[in-house]
């Protein structure tokens, strides 16, 4: 078998653009895959084709020497833009070794250990306890979700007093806590907004009596030292590795026990086979991994064939796919789990391509607060 071809989409998952691929080969196999939108989404198909030259002709079986191939022909290690390409790539070629044998990708992995994959669903815009309450239960009647992710901050932490912004966060999440049903969990993501490590701890442990299932990513990812400090002074479960791009950063979080668990994404740190890789370090040193899932239907697709092969998996990041025509079939939560797929093969899914050729671009961008004194805040 050989690759003959490679195509991309330019797409959107309601409001998000989404940049789909397709590598075909000359027995007539198809494997898909999924970039991440960092921003700059129409640069992606020049790099997917700029690489493309390098795998062209070989047996798209062969996963770890192509991607090896692609990434040593970089020189220098791969940034934002080039993992999100060699990730939907990486996706392609584990598509089409499954769709070549008919057997799910799971099974090539070492088979599942799980029967199903239990998510959670971002819900972030209700600043009233009311609204979200409502929201949740309507979720969990359709979907049967009892894992939900929100924002910490309930006013302007830019504008109000710091002391405001934990207050508030706090109180709120007790009336979550005290009103919603006992077996719900609630994780909050601070979306790496705040500069100051003690601020983080502060808010933090103003959530932790409420038993949170996580406190994820306060701070930006840069500096370690900082993150081991705030997971020793923490009474609450620290997660963070969206923003970390390879198995390397990870070592060095998990070696200075900077998280309890690590969020690694299967679109930007160069797909399954690195994500498989980064999985074994946080197990070895007994952190579980619940993976970063923002993305499209055919990213949850590919993120269930890894959960349901890893040991210390977690929980799964999910969005509902209210509008992504591209997927025919979406996994769906029963039960606030997804349900494997044993007689598919690959990725389970199928994907219309009436839909993808047709431009469905949207633009989109990250919106920067600004402070009162005229600087920028983290989006």
């Amino acid at each position: 078998m050989r690759i003959t071809g490679l195509r991309s989409f330019m797409s959107h998952d309601d409001k998000r653009p989404r940049v789909i691929v397709a590598i075909d080969t000359d027995e007539g196999i198809t494997g898909w895959g999924e970039c991440y939108n960092h921003g700059p989404d129409k640069a992606l198909p020049h790099i997917l084709e700029y690489f493309y030259e390098q795998i062209k002709g070989e047996d798209p079986r062969r996963i770890e020497f192509l991607m090896l191939k692609m990434q040593q022909q970089a020189r220098f290690p791969g940034g934002a833009m080039h993992l999100a390409a060699f990730s939907a790539i990486d996706h392609c070629l584990w598509d089409i070794s499954a769709k070549a044998v008919d057997l799910p990708v799971y099974q090539l992995i070492g088979g599942a250990v799980r029967d199903k994959v239990r998510v959670y669903l971002g819900v972030h815009n209700y600043k009233d306890a009311e609204g979200f309450l409502d929201v949740i239960a309507g979720h969990n009647e359709k979907y049967g979700l009892a894992a939900f992710k929100m924002h910490p901050y309930r006013v302007d932490f830019h504008k109000e007093r710091w002391g405001e912004v934990i207050r508030t966060g706090a109180e709120f999440f007790r009336t979550i806590r005290e009103r919603a049903p006992s077996h719900y969990d609630f994780a909050f993501d601070a979306h790496a907004k705040i500069f100051d490590p003690w601020q983080a701890i502060q808010l933090g442990n103003a959530l932790a009596p409420y038993d949170p299932m996580f406190f994820e990513e306060p701070i930006r990812p840069e500096h370690i030292p900082a993150w081991a400090e705030m997971k020793a002074k923490l009474n609450c479960p620290l997660a963070t590795g969206e923003s970390l791009y390879n198995r390397y950063e990870f070592l060095n979080l998990l070696s200075a026990r900077g998280c309890d668990i690590v969020q690694p994404d299967i679109c930007v740190v160069g797909g399954l086979l690195e994500m498989r890789k980064i999985a074994v370090i946080a197990e070895a040193h007994y952190v579980p991994i619940a993976p970063h899932n923002p993305m499209g239907p055919l990213a949850t697709a590919v993120n269930l064939h890894f959960s349901a092969a890893t040991p210390n998996f977690k929980i799964l990041e999910y969005r509902l796919p209210l509008d992504a025509p591209y997927v025919k079939d979406p996994y769906l939560p029963e039960d606030g789990y997804l349900q494997l797929r044993p007689d598919r093969p690959g990725w389970g899914v199928e994907i219309d391509e009436q839909v993808l050729a047709k431009d469905g671009y949207v633009h989109w961008e990250r919106k920067l607060p600004v402070k009162p004194d005229g600087a920028f805040g983290y989006p």
